[in-house]
């Protein structure tokens, strides 16, 4: 499976690509940012994170794209801007049929690292290890989108077997009401 993970952001927008299934080592494809200058308008920041996130699903053809919750934070400018790159990412994976997930950034450092409470040089260091690179990449952003790939077809199976199991228990049900 080759899942392109992207942490938006409105000035970084971390995106990665890894390759690989759960329980075989993985490889990352590649790892970058997609920046946008802090002082443009907010339409002109997202037409370039859509530019930069089109030229990354046509250079690696990702099956999945698995992007970061947007989760409340305290500072309503910061998730505005975050919650509006996750859409752009969103946008350009279903406008070309590629599935979209979403995971929460405890669920991503829980997988990655064993603690949903993981700091960023944690993260850095598992994608490292995990990835076998030399380095961790940087910035942090390029690192969560790795760890947010990683994270994706590590739970992909778990996630599909449960999926599975509730549309059976549903469709039981549902010839026990008709019958």
């Amino acid at each position: 499976m080759r899942v392109l993970g992207v942490d938006p952001g409105l000035t970084r927008c971390g995106v990665g690509v890894v390759e690989g299934v759960a329980g075989r080592p993985l490889t990352m494809l590649g790892v970058g940012v997609v920046r946008t200058p802090a002082d443009a308008d907010i339409g002109t920041r997202l037409v370039g994170i859509e530019r930069g996130l089109e030229e990354w699903l046509d250079r690696y053809a990702p099956e999945l794209v698995a992007v970061e919750r947007v989760f409340s934070q305290h500072n309503v400018r910061t998730v505005m801007g975050t919650a509006q790159a996750s859409a752009v990412a969103m946008l350009c994976a279903s406008r070309r049929g590629i599935p979209v997930a979403l995971h929460t950034p405890s669920e991503v450092k829980a997988a990655v690292t064993g603690s949903g409470r993981a700091d960023k040089a944690q993260v850095g260091a598992m994608v490292t290890r995990l990835l076998r690179l030399s380095a961790p990449p940087k910035p942090a952003d390029a690192a969560d989108a790795l760890a947010l790939a990683i994270c994706h077809i590590w739970r992909a199976p778990a996630q599909n077997r449960l999926q599975q199991a509730v549309a059976q228990h549903a469709q039981h049900a549902a010839k026990g009401r008709t019958s």
